[in-house]
């Protein structure tokens, strides 16, 4: 499995409610409408910067932590952004992630900037940056990397009529 894409690039600490403000938690329900506030505190015109299909989020430490609502990954996925590097993310984000087809690498991302172009092969087990660098990514177990090609647990469970078990 392959995904290529151009980065945006933000830093540590990335919560919930920086990737979706609570604010609009309850008063939109539609997840495309949802995604047209992104992480608007951090940056209001996040959303206009995003390519579809060709944008590749980065980020530092600790990515996704906050509340365990699935809305955070949703909007990421639904927004466009084909995947999420960061150097950690926070535990419950990193599994709701996988369970809806979203895309997450664990790696050291110091030396990736703002529009590089990023190639992620998910078998070889490596990041290249600008087609020069190449950085080794923590791999994913057989099993995540099924749940992602399905599209998700659900999508997964309908093809094999069964839900994952084991570590892969």
């Amino acid at each position: 499995m392959k995904l290529k894409g151009k980065a945006i690039k933000l830093g540590d600490d990335i919560n919930t409610d920086f990737i979706i403000s609570g604010r609009y938690k309850f008063s939109i329900t539609d997840i495309k409408e949802l995604g047209k506030h992104i992480m608007e505190d951090i940056d209001p015109d996040f959303s206009k910067k995003i390519t579809p299909g060709e944008t590749i989020l980065v980020c530092g430490r600790n990515f996704g932590m906050g509340s365990s609502r699935e809305q955070a990954p949703l909007v990421i996925k639904e927004s466009g952004i084909t995947a999420v590097i960061a150097k950690s993310f926070a535990r419950i984000f990193y599994r709701n992630s996988f369970n809806i087809g979203l895309p997450l690498i664990e790696t050291d991302t110091s030396r990736i900037k703002e529009k590089d172009s990023l190639e992620i092969d998910f078998n070889k087990g490596i990041l290249v940056i600008n087609q020069k660098i190449q950085l080794k990514i923590n791999p994913l177990a057989k099993i995540m990397q099924e749940l992602l090609i399905s599209g998700g647990i659900v999508n997964y469970y309908k093809k094999y009529k069964k839900l994952p078990v084991g570590n892969g």
